[in-house]
C-alpha cells in the first residue's frame, strides 16, 4: 500500500513538473513574441523615417509589457523558501503542511501533518498527524493550515526568498513533529544550507534556546507578534 502511494505521489510530482515546464515555455514564447514586435516596430519607424504618436504609444506599451515579463521571470515562485502560497492555493493530498490542532491538554499547537483531502464546499482540510504514536485525523479550516515550502531558496540569486536574521518564524523542533516559535539566528548561505534558529524557551535566561539547525522546508512565517 505504501509503495502504491509513493508511486502515485511520484506520478503527481512529475505531472506538476510537466505543467511547470509547459507554463515556463508559454511565458518565454509570449516574451519572445513581444520582443519581435518591438524589433519590427523599430524597423517600421526607420523605414518611414519618423516617430509618430502612434509608434510612441505602441512602443511604450510593448516595453512596459517586456519589463513586466522580465521581472516575473526573475521572481522566485510561491512556496520557494519564505515566499508564501498564493491566496487561492489549495494543498494537494500527500502534501506536508503545518497544521494548528488542539492538544490533549486543551492547548493549541502546530504539528507536521499530511493532507488527505480538501473540501471546496466547506473550505476545510482533512489532515493526518505525521506522528506515528499519536496518529490522528483532523478536520481543519484553511486558516489553520500553512503549506510548507516546496523548493529551497538560493541565497545568491533570491535573497528575498529567505527569512532574515531575527525574523519570527515557526520552525520544526529537531527530532519532533511539532512547530514552535523561533527567531532566525542565521539564514542559509547556500541553497543546501539549513536555517540556524533560536527557539523560544523560558528555561534559558534570555528566553531562547542555543542555535539549532532546521531545514528550509520546515521553516514558515509566524503571524503572531514577537514576545516582548
Amino acid at each position: 500500500m505504501a509503495l502504491v502511494s509513493a508511486d502515485s505521489r511520484i506520478a503527481e510530482l512529475l505531472t506538476e513538473l510537466h505543467q511547470l515546464i509547459k507554463q515556463t515555455q508559454e511565458e518565454r514564447s509570449r516574451s519572445e513574441h513581444n520582443l519581435v514586435n518591438i524589433q519590427k516596430t523599430h524597423e517600421r519607424m526607420q523605414t518611414e523615417n519618423k516617430i509618430s504618436p502612434y509608434y510612441r504609444t505602441k512602443l511604450r506599451g510593448l516595453y512596459t509589457t517586456a519589463k513586466a515579463d522580465a521581472e516575473a521571470e526573475c521572481k522566485p515562485p510561491p512556496l520557494c523558501g519564505a515566499i508564501p502560497a498564493s491566496g487561492d492555493y489549495v494543498a494537494k493530498p500527500g502534501d506536508k503542511v503545518a497544521a494548528r490542532v488542539k492538544a490533549v491538554d486543551g492547548d493549541e499547537q502546530w504539528i507536521l501533518a499530511e493532507v488527505v483531502s480538501y473540501s471546496h464546499a466547506t473550505n476545510k482540510y482533512e489532515v493526518d498527524d505525521i506522528d506515528e504514536e499519536g496518529k490522528e485525523r483532523h478536520t481543519l479550516s484553511r486558516r489553520r493550515i500553512i503549506p510548507l515550502p516546496q523548493w529551497k531558496a538560493n541565497p545568491e540569486t533570491d535573497p528575498e526568498a529567505l527569512f532574515q536574521k531575527e525574523q519570527l518564524v515557526l520552525a520544526l523542533y529537531p527530532q519532533t513533529t511539532c512547530f514552535y516559535r523561533a527567531l532566525i539566528h542565521t539564514p542559509p548561505q547556500r541553497p543546501q544550507d539549513d536555517y540556524s534558529v533560536l527557539f523560544e524557551d523560558t528555561s534559558y535566561a534570555d528566553g531562547y534556546s542555543p542555535p539549532l539547525n532546521v531545514a528550509q522546508r520546515y521553516v514558515v512565517a509566524c503571524k503572531e507578534p514577537k514576545k516582548k
